[in-house]
């Protein structure tokens, strides 16, 4: 066990929560409960699904959770977007979280990537596969 702690996505994965719940735990953001929550759960999600899918025994499941972790990231960067919008964090913060977000998302594709799960056949498969399930 602890393949995940080697990827440096994962580490920069739990950097990235930990500044979010800094960023999270001061001033307004800090009383506005439902979107204080939502980012933290999001970015507690990518490490989480880094780690749990590297841990897994089958590649389709790790690129599975791969791709959920790398669909937490984009939540997370809206989430930043909406908490910029309404004044929660100023635009340097924003600009030095989304370059945070837009590494992780960078190294998650690569990840998924060099995996197979963007495999062209594969996803063609997929397509059939759900027209007729």
């Amino acid at each position: 066990m602890g393949k995940f702690k080697n990827l440096w996505v994962w580490k920069e994965g739990i950097t990235f929560a930990t500044e979010i719940y800094k960023i999270t735990n001061q001033g307004a953001f800090a009383k506005d409960y439902g979107l204080r929550n939502q980012i933290q759960r999001a970015v507690v999600s990518i490490a989480s699904n880094i780690a749990e899918g590297e841990e897994r025994d089958a590649i389709k499941q790790t690129v599975y959770f791969f791709k959920i972790a790398k669909a937490s990231n984009a939540e997370v960067f809206t989430q930043l977007q909406i908490a910029h919008k309404i004044g929660y964090i100023d635009s340097e913060t924003l600009q030095k979280l989304e370059s945070k977000s837009n590494m992780i998302g960078s190294g998650l594709y690569k990840l998924i990537k060099s995996r197979g799960g963007y495999n062209f056949p594969n996803s063609i498969k997929g397509i059939f596969l759900s027209l007729f399930l």
